[in-house]
C-alpha cells in the first residue's frame, strides 16, 4: 500500500485518479478517504478541498442512484479529522474529533434519511425472521429483537467515525513511511487522553447506554477514542517488551472476537490517563516509550 501512496504523491492527476475511482465504489471508498487525508496532511487544506470536490461527484451519485450515503459521509468525516491533525499536529485531538463527527452523521441520518434507515431496518427484520425460523425448528420459539431506525443511525454514525479514524491512521502511516520512517509508530504509541477527557468520554458512554437499547449504539461513539488510546497502550507495552508483530496479530484476533477484551482495552485507557503506565515501563525496561504529554 505504500507504493499506492507514493504513486498518489507524484502529482495532482494521480491523486485525482485514485480518489475519484475509489469514491465511486462501495467497496473501495476507504482508499479514497485515506488518499484524501494523505494529500490534506501533506499538501494542506486547499489541495485537500480541491480533491474532495471531485471525489464528492461519484459519492453524490451513489446517494442519488442507490440512496447510500456511506462513501459521502466517510469522505467528509475524514476531511474533518485530517484538517484537525494538519492544523494542530495532535493525533489524540484528531481521533477525539471522531466523536462529534459520528454524532453529527447519526443525527443527519435521523433528520434527512428516514426512508434509508427504514429500508435497512426492513433488511435486518427479514434476516432476523429467517434466523428465528431456523432457530425455532427444534420446537422452542425464539424471538430476536429488531433494531429501530434510531439504533441503526447510531450504528452507522459509529461505523463512519471508526472508519474515518482508521483511514486517517492509514494516511498518517503512509506519510511517515514516505517522509519520516518510523515516525508513525512513535506517534501512535504515545496516544493517550488526560483524566478529564477520559472521564468525560466514560460518563458520556455510561449515560447513553443507560438510556436504553436504542442509545447503546450511540454510546459506542464515545468509546471510540478510548478504544484507540487503549490499543495504542497495547502497542506501547509490546514495544517495551520487544514483542513482535505476531503477538499483536494474536491480540487483535482476540480483541475482535471477544467483547470483554474490548471493554478491558477501554478501561486500560482510562487507567492510563491517571497512572501513566508508559512512564513505569520506560523506567523498568529502559526503553523510550512515552505518552504525548511526557517531557523529554
Amino acid at each position: 500500500m505504500t507504493g499506492l501512496a507514493a504513486f498518489v504523491m507524484r502529482g495532482r492527476f494521480q491523486a485525482l485518479l485514485v480518489t475519484v475511482l475509489g469514491a465511486g465504489s462501495l467497496l473501495f471508498c476507504w482508499i479514497s478517504a485515506a488518499v484524501l487525508a494523505l494529500v490534506t496532511l501533506r499538501k494542506g487544506a486547499g489541495e485537500g478541498a480541491w480533491l474532495l470536490f471531485w471525489a464528492l461527484l461519484p459519492a453524490g451519485t451513489l446517494v442519488y442512484v442507490y440512496g447510500d450515503s456511506g462513501p459521502l459521509a466517510l469522505l467528509l468525516s475524514v476531511m474533518v479529522l485530517a484538517l484537525v491533525l494538519r492544523s494542530t499536529v495532535n493525533l489524540p485531538l484528531a481521533v477525539l474529533a471522531c466523536v462529534p463527527v459520528g454524532v453529527v452523521t447519526g443525527l443527519v441520518l435521523v433528520g434527512f434519511s428516514a426512508a434509508y434507515l427504514e429500508q435497512i431496518a426492513t433488511y435486518f427484520g427479514e434476516f432476523l425472521a429467517g434466523l428465528e425460523e431456523q432457530l425455532s425448528q427444534g420446537g422452542q420459539q425464539v424471538a430476536l429483537a429488531r433494531p429501530t431506525s434510531l439504533q441503526i443511525a447510531g450504528m452507522l454514525g459509529a461505523g463512519t467515525a471508526m472508519s474515518a479514524v482508521l483511514c486517517l491512521l492509514m494516511a498518517r502511516y503512509w506519510q511517515a513511511a514516505l517522509y519520516n520512517p518510523g515516525g508513525f509508530g512513535e506517534e501512535f504509541r504515545a496516544l493517550y487522553y488526560p483524566p478529564l477527557v477520559a472521564v468525560a468520554l466514560a460518563l458520556g458512554l455510561i449515560a447513553l447506554a443507560s438510556l436504553g437499547a436504542e442509545y447503546r449504539t450511540w454510546a459506542v461513539i464515545c468509546a471510540l477514542p478510548l478504544s484507540f488510546a487503549g490499543l495504542a497502550l497495547v502497542h506501547a507495552r509490546a514495544a517495551s517488551r520487544g514483542q513482535g508483530k505476531g503477538w499483536l496479530i494474536g491480540f487483535y484476533l482476540v480483541w475482535l472476537l471477544f467483547d470483554p477484551v474490548k471493554l478491558l482495552v477501554v478501561f486500560a485507557a482510562i487507567a492510563d490517563s491517571w497512572f501513566n503506565f508508559r512512564q513505569r515501563w520506560r523506567r523498568d525496561a529502559g526503553t523510550d516509550i512515552r505518552r504525548s504529554d511526557d517531557e523529554e
